[in-house]
Order: C-alpha cells, then sequence, then structure tokens
C-alpha cells in the first residue's frame, strides 16, 4: 500500500493517523482542524481487529489499604517530572507496562517485571517522586 494523502486538506502526503478514528493526516494544523469534529475508533469489518481483552482488561479496585490509592496531587506530580517523562520513552518500558496493564494476571506480571532493571530504576523515581 502507497503512501496516503491527508484526509483533512487532502493536499499533502499523511506522515500520522488520529489515534481515536485513524484517520490520516499530514501536519498539527490539520490535526487541529480534524478535531474540530468528535471522532470515534472505526469498527473494523477486517480480520485484524484487536480484542478489547487485549488492549484492555475490566478488572476491580481491589485495595487492603486506602493509604495506597495516590492522591491526584502526587498523580499530578508523576505526570509533570521530566524525569519520569523520558524514561517513559524507552520502547522496552512501554512494552513491560503494556503487557501489565492488559494482563488478567496483572499482579504476576507486575512481579516479572520487577526483575527487569528497567522497570525497577522507573519504579524508583516513581516512589522518590510520590515521596518527595
Amino acid at each position: 500500500m502507497g503512501p496516503r494523502q491527508c484526509q483533512v486538506c487532502n493536499d499533502a502526503q499523511s506522515k500520522y493517523k488520529c489515534p481515536s478514528c485513524l484517520a490520516p493526516y499530514c501536519s498539527l494544523a490539520c490535526f487541529k482542524r480534524h478535531k474540530e469534529i468528535p471522532c470515534a475508533k472505526p469498527v473494523s469489518s477486517e480480520g485484524k481487529s484487536t480484542p478489547a481483552s487485549e488492549s484492555q482488561v475490566e478488572r476491580p479496585l481491589n485495595v487492603e489499604e486506602p493509604g495506597d490509592v495516590l492522591q491526584k496531587s502526587q498523580l499530578e506530580a508523576i505526570a509533570s517530572s521530566s524525569e519520569i517523562r523520558d524514561a517513559l520513552k524507552d520502547g522496552n518500558l512501554q512494552k513491560i507496562i503494556c503487557n501489565i496493564d492488559g494482563s488478567l494476571d496483572a499482579e504476576n506480571e507486575l512481579g516479572k517485571a520487577m526483575g527487569v532493571e528497567v522497570f525497577r530504576i522507573f519504579t524508583d523515581k516513581i516512589l522518590s517522586n510520590i515521596s518527595s
């Protein structure tokens, strides 16, 4: 399949796809114009659909200690940390996090991830960020 044309301006070759509806677009300006109208992920009629269980696993939040749940300020501190954001650029770390998030046995997957140095360093950064 050759290069696709931007569906917004119909002028340039698309370099990107909308994360929601996968429409091809060529620039930030076209993306902003595209987002003026709400869009949704297309329902795949082809055989290459991704099952919901693979991308998102619904599971109840079981917390033994209410103090174990992060507060909004702690979550904001994590999100705004350039050190953590830089660490998240690592492809291996992204894969590990996706495996944990998409697993039916997330606790077991987390245990395996703790044996991987890049994940251990990442969790240490998070813990030091929320405890400061």
